[in-house]
């Protein structure tokens, strides 16, 4: 247990609580992208899947269709770095937590995928889900996933949300507290079992030129510069399927 962030947050909760509510009313609700949630560049049978599942992120909020979002952008640097076929997928519902994706995707019709990247972490962030039952999730979702996806699930950094400017102070800094702490448990869980976890960081997106109209989310722009520094680590990935 994290006694001092607990003091902290108990404290300063009338001010959070105030802060939190007043942010939830002003900013703008985007809504999630449209279009085909999956697709692939190039012709033929794929030869890599990348799959995205999780909040906001992987639902595409920010931008208009889901290939202007990060699986599709992914998948498009994939394929014009390898000139291969790279199909993408994601899957993504804005504001849930960790525990309710878990139960969507028990009953979803998942699609086939090399490589999934998992984008989570904000909604538990700011639901303050305990660390000890977010790593429990994690493993229960990794468990789901065990025969139909036996590589390693990728774990995306908690975006750092002291830095979200958009949100007042204290907030910022008390949920940017929040975030490190579920991160360092992205980090540690990769350290543990790289055989069933990794971790994948990319630069915080802070140029508002590369923000939605909410100022949160990234635009489209600021999905493809996130695609862009995961494409590197996740080359590599693409590398082994022909080794």
């Amino acid at each position: 247990m994290h006694l001092p962030f607990w003091l902290t947050t108990a404290l300063l909760f009338p001010v959070l609580l105030y802060q939190g509510k007043r942010a939830r009313r002003e900013t703008p609700r985007l809504p999630e992208a449209q279009g085909a949630p999956g697709g692939q560049y190039g012709s033929g049978e794929p030869v890599f899947r990348v799959l995205v599942i999780g909040e906001s992120t992987a639902a595409g909020v920010g931008v208009t269709t889901h290939d202007q979002g990060l699986a599709g952008q992914l998948a498009l640097q994939l394929h014009e770095r390898s000139g291969q076929t790279i199909a993408w997928h994601t899957l993504g519902v804005n504001g849930i937590r960790l525990g309710e994706l878990h139960e969507k995707l028990a009953n979803a019709d998942l699609p086939k995928a090399d490589l999934v990247l998992l984008s989570m972490g904000v909604n538990d962030t700011t639901g303050f889900t305990p660390r000890f039952r977010f790593r429990q999730q994690l493993w229960a979702l990794r468990d789901l996933f065990a025969q139909r996806y036996p590589a390693p699930v990728y774990l995306l950094s908690v975006p750092p949300m002291h830095l979200f400017a958009a949100l007042p102070s204290p907030l910022r800094h008390v949920m940017g507290w929040r975030a490190r702490q579920l991160d360092r448990l992205y980090q540690e869980l990769a350290h543990q079992s790289p055989d069933k976890f990794r971790y994948l960081s990319y630069p915080t997106i802070t140029n508002t030129s590369m923000l939605a109209s909410d100022g949160y989310h990234p635009s489209k722009k600021g999905y493809g510069a996130i695609a862009e520094a995961l494409s590197t680590p996740v080359e590599k990935e693409l590398v082994r399927e022909f080794e």
